[in-house]
């Protein structure tokens, strides 16, 4: 029978555009030493660690986290990397939520971490077209790098399908205001990459194109930090927050799915997020959740594109296939609304240091469970070409 397991301790580092004075050894540090004071537990308490490393260009490694093993103190314990795209973090959490179901662990660290800007490009002396041109190394490297593949242009594919089948919504002034949305929310995040960057929807939708339809405020930002994770499994956690006096936030449903995906043989619904929709149903029918809409009190959505964050949001099923404009326009997501979308402000916002997102995303939702007193939030994840991984995971406050 699987144990219950549960998150006890939580931090992130500031996100930031460049961390020039930190390696991606000391981000590390700075995460898991910061999470471990907020468990009141000590490193040796620890029995493994499980990573959230995207890309191994960024940090010029092939293993980038074998230095980190002994760096945070856990030399000669258990450690394993999760690499899945924009979807690392989440994977982490379900592998690591895996073992301690399973009995393998009582503790363990979750513990994401990325360095996207130590590339330098020198025709425009600046980072930007290599952090891209590495990011593409994630594409078909026979056929979509070739062409020029971009993430951006990867998720407009499955927008415009969407768009196709759906005539008239994700209209431009409800992702306008999605957007400016996120940038109010993000003010209470003081780990946030653009914490003040406060912007209207008139702004959103004048700013410059990158690739159609996504203006440039309506994508994620790329970043450099850390974050992190502890979960233990029941007894082990309910110890734990006697001593803290924190309440546990329960893992209650899991959820993965990874869709079709391979350069001049696509089988993928290209309107649909498929892997969106069955990893978020996996996870509800391990919860025991029917009703998303009126279960879940915050949604913490890899919101890699403001276009893809409403496609999710109706593949998860808090609004219909076709209706992502309701988002807005019945009210559901805006202040006061029926759930509370991305307080952190998403990614595009609070930033998006690849193999730390979702775990920064699952800190988000532990703080807003715990300081709002709400019920239940749901962590999202999605990544690879054209939306290929898609992960879910329910979290309760008892």
């Amino acid at each position: 029978m699987s144990k219950r397991v549960g998150i006890v301790g939580a931090a992130v580092t500031p996100f930031k555009a460049k961390w020039y004075e930190k390696t991606y050894y000391e981000l590390a540090q700075m995460a898991t030493a910061d999470a471990l004071q907020d468990a009141g537990l000590t490193i040796d308490q620890v029995d493994g660690v499980f990573y959230g490393i995207y890309n191994d260009i960024f940090q010029r490694a092939a293993i980038p986290e074998h230095p980190l093993q002994g760096i945070i103190g856990l030399q000669n314990k258990f450690g394993i990397r999760i690499s899945n795209g924009g979807a690392t973090g989440a994977y982490t959490m379900s592998a690591a939520h895996a073992y301690l179901a399973a009995g393998r662990f009582k503790i363990a660290l979750v513990l994401g971490v990325e360095k996207a800007t130590d590339v330098f490009d020198f025709q425009s002396m600046s980072a930007t077209p290599e952090t891209i041109k590495t990011i593409g190394w994630s594409g078909d490297s026979f056929f979509e790098q070739k062409l020029g593949w971009t993430a951006a242009d990867s998720y407009a594919e499955v927008v415009l399908a969407y768009m196709d089948d759906h005539p008239g919504d994700l209209k431009p002034e409800v992702t306008a205001q999605i957007s400016s949305l996120l940038s109010q929310q993000v003010r209470t995040n003081e780990f946030a990459q653009r914490r003040y960057d406060q912007v209207t929807p008139e702004e959103v939708m004048n700013s410059r194109t990158v690739v159609y339809p996504f203006k440039e405020l309506e994508i994620c930002v790329y970043s450099e930090g850390a974050a992190a994770l502890l979960m233990a499994e029941e007894e082990t956690a309910r110890a734990i927050s006697r001593l803290t006096g924190k309440p546990v936030i329960w893992v209650t449903g899991v959820g993965e799915s990874n869709e079709h995906s391979f350069a001049g043989k696509n089988q993928k619904l290209m309107s649909r997020i498929m892997s969106d929709h069955i990893a978020a149903h996996q996870a509800y029918a391990m919860a025991g959740i029917k009703d998303p809409l009126h279960a879940i009190d915050v949604v913490e959505a890899h919101d890699a594109f403001v276009h893809q964050l409403g496609i999710t949001m109706a593949e998860m099923g808090f609004v219909p296939l076709g209706r992502a404009n309701d988002l807005i326009e019945e009210g559901i997501m805006t202040p006061g609304g029926e759930v509370l979308v991305n307080p952190c402000g998403g990614l595009i916002y609070s930033g998006h240091a690849v193999g730390a997102s979702n775990v920064m995303s699952a800190w988000s939702a532990r703080r807003e469970l715990i300081s709002r007193g709400l019920r239940r939030a749901l962590i999202h994840g999605t990544g690879s070409t054209i939306a290929q991984y898609g992960v879910a995971m329910v979290l309760e406050h008892d």
